[in-house]
């Protein structure tokens, strides 16, 4: 597989000139006033049904978009008798919480994890939708696109934040060592969260991060969920482009990096057909905070597979928070 995108040299100074939209700050001060308003009960019920000996398996529901819940898997080391950093993890494009046994390895090393459901895209969060309902190519990047306040990720954004709101309720974790972390969708969703919720995040995971430098992103990619926009815009471009591109940078990781402050590592292949390394670059170089980048010269969309764990667990390390037992 061949670059996809610029060549390192090119993408180390990437800067694209790039400015939120007007209202950008309360329109996410309204969102979450919103959400937080309506809230609703945290439950955690332990699950005895895992057959995993070593761990304890929660099976959460917490308020989210409008207060309706939503599912997450917390899990946590056996006979956890203090809070625990916890690894909040948020989902790729298309996926759920699935099963816990998939979770395994932040809590092997000692993390609380707390794994929060996509809703839509999982089976235990249903999505009701807002607006018009638009959705005109396949999976969810069309959805409510016809104006911010219908918009999917408006909703999913708002739960991931939700989530951090419901940690002081839950068992073994300790909201003040809260790392957001995530792949693709999940990356991005993170560096939202790490914008959205300066004091309550500890550190931000980025991997591979997708949600970033749309304007740029539907014109060069070829794979994965960025030609659904392409094309909706496609048959509809005369009339809505702009008013799809000016919907889209409420949610762009290009203007939301500017406004996180907490450490932060990236990591983007350069070989990625589906998130484009500019588009990860554009991101990393706005971020707010103290930022690190892992670069994959032969990666794909993988990034770098089982060796990132270990890169991320070595740099929480670094940052002061690994847990005690690990």
């Amino acid at each position: 597989m061949p670059l996809t995108d610029l060549d390192l040299d090119d993408l180390r100074t990437y800067r694209p000139d790039l400015t939120a939209p007007a209202g950008f700050d309360a329109f996410w001060a309204d969102t979450l006033a919103g959400a937080r308003a309506a809230d609703g009960p945290v439950t955690a019920r332990l699950r005895t049904d895992t057959r995993l000996t070593a761990f304890d398996v929660y099976d959460v529901r917490f308020p989210g978009w409008r207060g309706e819940p939503v599912a997450a898997w917390l899990i946590l080391p056996r006979r956890t008798t203090e809070p625990l950093p916890v690894i909040v993890k948020y989902i790729g494009y298309s996926g759920g919480r699935a099963l816990p046994g998939e979770h395994l390895l932040p809590p092997a090393a000692g993390y609380a994890h707390l794994v929060v459901d996509s809703r839509g895209q999982g089976h235990d969060t249903p999505d009701h939708g807002e607006g018009d309902g638009t959705q005109w190519a396949e999976g969810f990047m069309t959805r409510g696109i016809d104006a911010p306040e219908n918009y999917y990720y408006r909703r999913l954004i708002t739960d991931c934040v939700r989530a951090l709101d419901a940690l002081p309720h839950l068992p073994g974790t300790d909201p003040a060592r809260a790392i957001v972390s995530g792949a693709s969708q999940g990356g991005g969703l993170a560096l939202a969260v790490a914008a959205l919720a300066p004091g309550q995040v500890a550190a931000l995971l980025s991997d591979v991060p997708f949600l970033c430098h749309f304007r740029r992103a539907v014109r060069i990619t070829g794979d994965g969920p960025y030609p659904e926009i392409a094309k909706y815009l496609r048959w509809h471009s005369r009339e809505k482009e702009e008013q799809t591109l000016a919907t889209l940078d409420h949610f762009d990781g290009v203007h939301f990096a500017p406004r996180a402050s907490a450490p932060a590592l990236f990591s983007v292949g350069l070989m990625d057909p589906v998130c484009p390394p500019s588009t990860v670059f554009a991101a990393y170089h706005r971020y707010g905070g103290p930022a690190a980048i892992e670069v994959w010269n032969f990666a794909d969309h993988g990034g770098g597979y089982g060796s990132t764990p270990l890169k991320q667990l070595d740099w929480l390390a670094e940052q002061g928070l690994a847990p005690k037992t690990a």
